[in-house]
């Protein structure tokens, strides 16, 4: 049988308060208050709790565990995923895969780690003015956390899906490369989306989160944080209210935690929300802004044997080349991965309805799926969106596709589809809706040069969400500094994706982990030396 740790940890007595289940209000007094739970946020409670501060995490997700796990969409996807996975920008267009868990999107991605590609940091360095955004600088924290986390190569063979998309990139000379990833013990079952049943990957919800509980972090889920409320220069106090479920409503009863420094780490939207609804100080409306997607597109193809790509670790292969033989800031350049296929994921994102679609998913067996991912952000036509506040202070991110971003898409089907010929496809069909299945090579390079590049055509998603906070030096240009302390607030800090003042050309995850650890060393030195008080006194 599993062991749970989580389960086994608060049986143990780990202090861990469901919001939404609360009967009356609640007042928590710590050190630091850390909003997000996930890469950013794990990481930053960890290494405060074991510098002997008093820490409280708040989470707006559920808190569940490997017990809940059982590899099944209809449930995980509600479950986990902000807005059941059907959280869309604001005109419909871009869907955008985010975990809303304990864990955060650690604990539902496809555990694919690389470190910030060299091209990126140089870009920040000469565009942004990130005096520590160098290789040498970051080494040590990429390497601390690749250690932490059990990054490392992934010794099995791809599965098929993973494994034609070498073959294509192999049978027209295109380098093709092996990811890291962060798992330790992986069963090898390809559902890492649903959350791992096994703990074999190493999320925050089994790494860092239990570390900082075991040291008497105190953990408050299905919690919104709704407010930071601030006097002078200085936050005072976080006040959040309990919410069951996405979509629900807040609940009566008021959590108010009291801290000597507050620590947004809630992800590149959630952030900047929690910013603008505490309507603190940003004279140069930098909040929200400048947020950045890995805007990303899609290819299909039926190949003549069956594919599974349901079965085994879900992305194992990438190509960088239409990236590296791009400078950042010329034409829009794209990373190549193979994403894993599951029913329900496959059948929302494949075009078409009634008997063109039915179609397809009897052909879900053979279906081999490439996903083209765009860098955004480092070119003057690819400015990125906004993040904004519906009427009932909930998020939105508003992030039109300009003719910059258009012209890279073309070019991705029009590779992606090259590709899955090389490996032997019967047929490829780009995820739009004015697309239909190509028989052949030729066949697809003129349909795809016919097609109509436009919001609603092209199916476009993203499981990345970068930039709204960013960092640098200039107070007129960045809300944070490199340490992540906030321009305008003493005791404010931000440890997650939303400090990337462009997109990074690669996931995420381990950049954000490497960020969050400096970031968080550098408080613990500022703050630790004060007697740190008991978590969660009320």
């Amino acid at each position: 049988m599993i062991s749970d740790p989580i389960r086994e940890g608060i049986a143990a007595g780990w202090k861990a308060i469901d919001a939404a289940a609360l009967e009356r209000d609640l007042d928590i007094e710590v050190d630091v208050v850390v909003a997000g739970s996930g890469a950013g946020g794990g990481v930053t409670a960890e290494i405060l709790a074991q510098a002997g501060l008093a820490v409280a995490i708040v989470e707006e997700g559920p808190l569940k565990s490997s017990s809940d796990f059982r590899m099944l969409e209809r449930e995980a996807y509600p479950q986990l995923y902000q807005e059941s996975a059907g959280r869309q920008t604001k005109d419909k267009a871009i869907t955008v895969l985010q975990g809303r868990c304990v864990g955060g999107s650690t604990t539902v991605n496809w555990t694919s780690s690389f470190r910030t590609p060299p091209g990126t940091l140089a870009h920040w360095r000469s565009a942004h003015g990130l005096a520590r955004a160098d290789e040498g600088s970051l080494a040590p924290w990429f390497a601390r956390m690749e250690e932490r986390l059990s990054i490392s190569p992934w010794p099995v063979p791809p599965n098929e899906n993973n494994d034609l998309l070498r073959r294509g990139c192999e049978k027209l000379g295109i380098p093709a490369a092996a990811i890291r990833r962060n798992v330790k013990g992986c069963w090898n079952l390809g559902y890492c989306g649903m959350g791992c049943p096994t703990n074999a990957k190493q999320s925050m919800l089994v790494t860092t989160l239990p570390a900082a509980l075991a040291k008497g972090a105190v953990l408050v889920h299905r919690a919104r944080l709704e407010r930071l409320v601030v006097s002078g220069d200085r936050l005072v106090a976080a006040e959040a209210r309990g919410i069951a479920a996405s979509g629900s409503p807040p609940s009566a009863h008021r959590i108010r935690l009291t801290a000597r420094h507050f620590v947004l780490a809630a992800g590149a939207i959630g952030s900047p929300a929690i910013l603008l609804r505490s309507g603190l100080p940003d004279p140069h409306g930098l909040v929200g802004r400048r947020t950045f997607l890995h805007p990303t597109v899609v290819s299909a193809a039926v190949m003549p044997q069956p594919v599974r790509g349901f079965e085994g670790a879900p992305q194992t292969i990438y190509s960088d080349h239409f990236l590296d033989s791009v400078p950042v800031d010329g034409p829009v350049g794209y990373k190549l991965e193979a994403p894993p296929l599951h029913p329900i994921l496959a059948g929302i994102t494949l075009p078409g309805f009634g008997r063109s679609h039915a179609g397809l998913m009897k052909e879900f067996a053979n279906l081999q799926v490439v996903i083209a991912l765009l860098r955004d952000g480092f070119h003057p036509g690819s400015p990125g969106g906004r993040v904004q506040l519906r009427a009932d202070g909930s998020p939105e991110l508003d992030y039109p596709l300009g003719e910059f971003l258009w012209e890279g898409i073309r070019r991705a089907y029009l590779t992606m589809a090259e590709i899955q010929f090389a490996a032997g496809a019967k047929s490829v069909l780009p995820m739009h809706e004015d697309a239909a299945p190509a028989r052949d090579w030729a066949q697809a390079k003129a349909a795809i040069a016919d097609l109509p590049m436009a919001a609603l055509r092209a199916r476009v998603v993203s499981a990345h969400v970068m930039g709204g906070c960013p960092m640098g030096p200039d107070p007129r240009q960045a809300l944070v500094d490199e340490r992540g302390r906030h321009h305008h607030l003493a005791n404010l800090s931000v440890h997650d994706g939303s400090v990337f003042p462009t997109s990074i050309g690669a996931n995420p995850q381990l950049t954000i982990y490497a960020h969050a650890a400096r970031m968080a060393s550098d408080l613990a030195g500022e703050l630790a030396p004060v007697s740190p008080r008991a978590a969660g006194r009320s």
